[in-house]
Formats: structure tokens, C-alpha cells, sequence
């Protein structure tokens, strides 16, 4: 189970933040797949992202019920690929079917770039494999920890 670890504002008082990032692992017949959960507002906490590729995730399933503000959607999307990137990690990303989506439904690969999008008003379908041998710890591992 994952529990929100950073509420908005209206949900302060109605929910109770969670105190963990938890890991999943995901049986396949290849082996295990490590995936983290982000939920909607996590998407502005890389640190939150960085953590969990550190503790060994491999996907990101982001979810998120954003709607009515298509006019921030680049900012959302770039996001998106920017955890991707960073991370060296897939991302997998939902959002519900609306005309004014905030935030695509998306797959994105380590490198950052979009191998799927779906912004819809209907309900769609988004499948492919992914290829976990691209996940890296290239950057993580260069970067400097005496700074922060």
C-alpha cells in the first residue's frame, strides 16, 4: 500500500500523510520488477523520485486525477520526462479521461524520451514492453552528496 506522503492543501485534516516510500516488487516470468508509486502532487518532489531509484526501482507508476488546467500541461508533462531522465528510470503515468487533462497519460523511457502518449477525453489503452536493462545508475551514482 502506498500512502501520500506530500498532501495538498485540501487534504490536510481529511488525510493522513504516509511516512514511508514504499518499494513494490512485481513478480514476472523474467524475474522481479521493482516499482515505486508517486501520486499526484509527488510529482513536484524529485527528491521523493530520487530516493526510491536509489532503494532500486526501476518503474515509476505515477497516478494522478488532474483535470481543468490544459493550459499547464507542458509544465506537468515536462515533469514527467524530467523524472524519467533523471532517474535514469521507466515512468508510467495516468491521469483520467477529460478534455482539459492537466497531466498525459504517458510511458517514458530512462533517457527521458516519450515512447507513449494518450491526452483524451475517452478512455485509452497505453501497452508495450519495456526494457529494463536500460534502467541506470549513471547519474545518480556521479552525483555530489558533499553539496546537500
Amino acid at each position: 500500500m502506498h500512502n501520500k506522503a506530500n498532501l495538498a492543501t485540501h487534504e490536510r485534516g481529511h488525510m493522513v500523510p504516509g511516512d514511508d516510500l514504499p518499494l513494490f516488487q512485481v513478480k514476472l516470468p523474467e524475474g522481479i520488477l521493482r516499482v515505486g508509486v508517486q501520486l499526484c502532487r509527488e510529482i513536484r518532489f524529485p527528491g521523493q523520485w530520487r530516493a526510491l531509484a536509489e532503494a532500486g526501482v526501476e518503474l515509476f507508476v505515477y497516478m494522478t486525477h488532474a483535470i481543468d488546467d490544459e493550459l499547464h500541461r507542458p509544465v506537468w508533462r515536462s515533469h514527467l520526462i524530467d523524472r524519467a531522465a533523471e532517474n535514469q528510470r521507466w515512468v508510467a503515468a495516468t491521469n483520467v479521461a477529460h478534455p482539459t487533462q492537466l497531466c498525459p497519460s504517458m510511458l517514458i523511457d530512462p533517457a527521458g524520451l516519450v515512447v507513449h502518449e494518450l491526452v483524451s477525453e475517452q478512455a485509452g489503452l497505453l501497452r508495450t514492453e519495456i526494457d529494463t536493462t536500460a534502467v541506470s545508475n549513471w547519474y545518480l551514482y556521479q552525483r555530489r552528496v558533499d553539496l546537500i
